[in-house]
């Protein structure tokens, strides 16, 4: 069994967002992403891979297609393979959400293990 310590892996950086690998498998991964104020990721999309963002602490101004919302603490939104998506903090506060998404795009995440280049925006 694998186990790991979200709040353990909580890190953030003044320079961008993190993306810190969790745990992965060849169908599934799941990342903790930590954004401080001001931070976002760009909006994107993935072709052939479903995206859930679930807000840990903070608050999440989440794009998915057309529709922008404001998320809080406790709440999921499922962004569906190729919608474009994208994450932003613009709270005065720092922001973690929990990031799964299946299956995994080919370079995220090779067989047997973690991703090797997940930290970082």
């Amino acid at each position: 069994m694998r186990l790991v310590s979200v709040t353990g892996a909580v890190h953030f950086a003044d320079e961008r967002m993190q993306k810190i690998g969790l745990l992965a498998s060849e169908r599934l991964f799941l990342d903790l992403y930590c954004l401080q104020s001001g931070q976002a990721q760009r909006v994107h999309s993935h072709g052939d891979s479903d995206k859930i963002y679930y807000v840990l602490h903070g608050r999440a101004t989440i794009q998915v297609g057309a529709e922008e919302r404001e998320l809080l603490a406790g709440t999921a939104v499922l962004a569906p393979a190729g919608e474009p998506h994208g994450v932003a903090n613009r709270s005065g506060d720092p922001l973690t959400l929990l990031v799964f998404m299946a299956p995994p795009p080919a370079h995220a995440a090779p067989p047997g293990g973690l991703p090797t280049d997940r930290v970082g925006g």
